[in-house]
């Protein structure tokens, strides 16, 4: 099997873990660039190249796309689709995961539970759409934010008007929560593979701060999920169409809840306070599916 695996830098540790994961098992892996690949699109053919070299013969992707290229990732990732390679995570998918709005907004119409959450444009709104929320605290997130990043709690309602007017300020995109206390600054972070949660991990934020996020000095341990978060989580990810993802719960007074669905989840914290080996299992799943989809049909393969 051949494998492609999309990230900026071959030498962080998801990266590095899948390479060695499939290197184990017998498949051929290669990292590339996303930036570095450039394609050439015409009626009926596609092709992508790399350093002046044309890539081919690909069985399978496993894209690795930061928010900062979600754009020209997802285009990569497109045209290795439509070159016959099979992902876990297709383009679309990627897309809905990533922004914030949109994910929440399928979420919710699926009846999957997740915090109440406002959006609006207008600044002469925002005392409305705040009310429409409710009380503080409020939860300040950029839309296309990551790892903590444009995260802001506002305990106050003149504090939660004032960073809407920052942010309306910057022309940026954002969505506004309720605050859910209970979860005493603590996330879950379950990871899914190919329709199953195979690890699990509790996330707690270090004093002074909301946000659990390792990347923000958040502290990880193993965790037992309910059956409960167990099913929410699955259908978080089933919802979005992803077969690789990490999704983060609350635990609230009205049961768990989806805060967030990851298309690129990090695999060093979730490994290491876990114990499992998760990016054997992503290549495993990845190599079942895409030899299954070539038995199934000879003709889908990069080229």
């Amino acid at each position: 099997m051949k494998i492609a695996i999309l990230s900026r830098n071959a030498r962080l540790y998801s990266t590095r873990r899948l390479v060695e994961a499939a290197r184990e098992r017998g498949h051929v892996a290669r990292v590339l660039d996303p930036l570095r690949c450039y394609m050439r699109i015409a009626p009926g053919s596609f092709q992508m190249h790399y350093g002046g070299k044309r890539l081919h013969g690909f069985d399978a992707v496993i894209p690795r796309i930061g928010a900062s290229i979600t754009f020209y990732g997802t285009a990569v990732v497109r045209q290795f689709e439509k070159m016959g390679a099979w992902t876990p995570n297709d383009a679309e998918a990627i897309l809905r995961a990533r922004d914030k709005l949109r994910a929440l907004q399928m979420l919710a119409a699926e009846g999957v539970d997740l915090p109440t959450t406002v959006f609006g444009d207008n600044p002469e709104d925002s005392a409305d759409l705040l009310a429409m929320l409710g009380e503080p605290p409020h939860v300040l997130k950029l839309n296309e934010g990551a790892q903590g990043q444009g995260v802001l709690l506002a305990e106050k309602r003149s504090a939660s008007l004032g960073m809407n007017e920052a942010f309306r300020t910057l022309y940026a995109n954002f969505i506004v929560q309720e605050f859910i206390r209970e979860a005493n600054g603590a996330d879950l972070r379950c990871f899914v593979v190919g329709g199953r949660v195979v690890a699990a991990m509790q996330r707690q934020a270090p004093e002074g701060d909301f946000r659990a996020n390792l990347h923000r000095g958040g502290s990880a341990s193993a965790v037992e999920l309910s059956s409960g978060e167990h099913e929410l989580a699955l259908r978080a990810t089933r919802v979005l169409g992803l077969g690789i993802a990490g999704v983060d719960l609350l635990r609230s007074a009205r049961g768990p809840l989806v805060l967030e669905v990851n298309s690129s989840p990090g695999l060093e914290g979730i490994e290491a306070a876990s114990g499992v080996d998760v990016a054997g299992v992503i290549v495993e799943y990845v190599a079942a599916a895409a030899a299954a989809r070539a038995s199934s049909s000879p003709r889908h393969r990069c080229s």
